[in-house]
């Protein structure tokens, strides 16, 4: 049986680690003439953004078509096209990122990884729907914008799976006034107030 190597609550195989290192390199090198992720935790790469990233992945059973939008630097986008490598080879996945510059690391980062992914360097609104089976986003905008872009690309039956940080629940309350829909909150595997929100059956109300 091939090496299992545990990260944050899950495990992956050798080669998705080693994938996962360099993909934590490419963005310690990156960022600080790009902005990918903030200053003070660029030493904490690995815990703070690809674990945290991971996350998503565990959630999920064999989709068709993940979407991530506003990637920035890859989180959780980049994390998912690698998780995808090993458990599902057939998915694809697609990020949406408008700044050139992050476009072009998305891309570096994907090629460098050796996995497979299309990033569209365009405003997630100008993208035309792209029925995905699951919608993810990190750190991109509250809830009630987010359902907007999800009724937009998310195929009926479809999720989304949003990491969100300690105000969440005021996020969920504020979206229930435009929106219909059932969600279940995770705890997170790095931040004790953060969650996973996994939203299925976005209606608008």
């Amino acid at each position: 049986m091939s090496e299992r190597i545990d990260v944050g609550e899950t495990n992956v195989s050798r080669e998705t680690y080693e994938r996962l290192k360099h993909y934590e390199a490419l963005v310690q090198k990156w960022s600080p003439k790009i902005n990918l992720v903030a200053r003070s935790t660029l030493s904490q790469v690995w815990d703070r953004h690809i674990v945290d990233s991971l996350q998503v992945c565990s959630a999920v059973e064999q989709p068709n078509c993940w979407v991530d939008i506003g990637s920035g630097g890859g989180f959780p986008g980049v994390v998912v096209a690698i998780w995808a490598a090993e458990h599902w080879p057939e998915c694809e996945v697609v990020l949406i990122e408008s700044d050139q510059r992050k476009c072009a690391f998305l891309r570096t980062a994907l090629r460098e990884c050796g996995v497979s992914g299309t990033v569209l360097s365009k405003r997630i609104e100008q993208v035309p729907s792209l029925q995905a089976d699951v919608l993810s986003a990190r750190a991109l905008a509250d809830l009630s914008q987010l359902l907007e872009f999800s009724d937009l690309h998310l195929k009926p039956g479809g999720q989304c799976l949003f990491l969100k940080g300690a105000q969440w629940k005021k996020e969920v309350d504020n979206a229930e006034r435009q929106w219909r829909f059932d969600w279940k909150s995770n705890k997170s595997w790095t931040e004790p107030e953060a969650v996973v929100l996994r939203i299925k059956g976005v209606a608008r109300v």
